[in-house]
């Protein structure tokens, strides 16, 4: 796939899921190398982002190989993980229960979480408004959601050197040490992703409120933060 070849619909899913499919066993490797290491510590991030006391029940969407979930159940979390990947499931490295699922059509009754974990996913789903709408849905009212995501430095020489690695740099190393499309993919996804106030909106209008945005490292990275608005322990639509 690539930026003159970016699949929507049915397409995008089938062929996202395939791609998944076949990077999972060298997934957390590539994802190590392509970051210089950052992408634990970004996760980390995510996970303090969260802040529900320990106990809590959290959803990792799109959860993977488990990288994500497996801090957040070190921090004391009860973690479920869901993700439409076969392949990224097998190769969990996390003993969380998980299913597989599309982000779309989640399969949990409504407000059955206290919060809601994502990590580096947006951009890969089909329908990113229902999708959104989904972790929305199963958050209880004054639940909370930490979404970690790429992002556009916005310092211009930040930027023109994260171009450079992330455009370049990046497809080399995928291929070298796993599939070459799914790296060229990667840099050619952030087009799906909306940018800044856009972004904070889609949570805002899903049904999340104080929804903040967060960039990492000078905007290598970033994370969404919001709280699910409503009244606690109110009934369930």
């Amino acid at each position: 796939m690539t930026g003159r070849d970016l699949p929507t619909g049915r397409e995008k899913t089938a062929r996202v899921r395939a791609m998944f499919d076949a990077i999972a066993p060298r997934y957390d490797v590539v994802n190590r190398v392509i970051t210089l290491g950052l992408d634990q510590y970004w996760r980390q991030r995510t996970v303090r982002a969260l802040g529900l006391p320990a106990g809590a029940a959290v959803l990792d969407v799109a959860c993977g190989t488990g990288a994500l979930g497996e801090l957040a159940a070190r921090a004391g979390y009860r973690i479920v993980g869901a993700d439409m990947s076969a392949g990224m499931l097998a190769d969990r490295r996390s003993p969380m229960a998980a299913v597989q699922c599309d982000a779309s059509a989640l399969p949990f009754t409504t407000s059955s979480f206290d919060g809601v974990i994502c990590g580096y996913a947006l951009r890969n789903f089909t329908d990113l408004s229902a999708s959104i709408s989904e972790m929305a849905r199963v958050v209880r009212p004054g639940g909370r959601v930490a979404v970690l995501e790429v992002a556009t430095p916005p310092n211009p020489l930040v930027r023109a050197g994260h171009a450079i690695w992330f455009r370049h740099v990046v497809p080399l190393i995928g291929a070298a040490l796993s599939d070459p499309d799914a790296y060229r993919y990667l840099p050619d996804s952030v087009a799906y992703l909306p940018r800044g106030e856009a972004l904070k909106k889609a949570f805002r209008d899903a049904g999340f409120a104080t929804v903040g945005q967060h960039f990492l490292q000078g905007g290598l990275s970033q994370i969404i933060v919001g709280t699910r608005a409503g009244v606690v322990g109110a009934a369930a639509p």
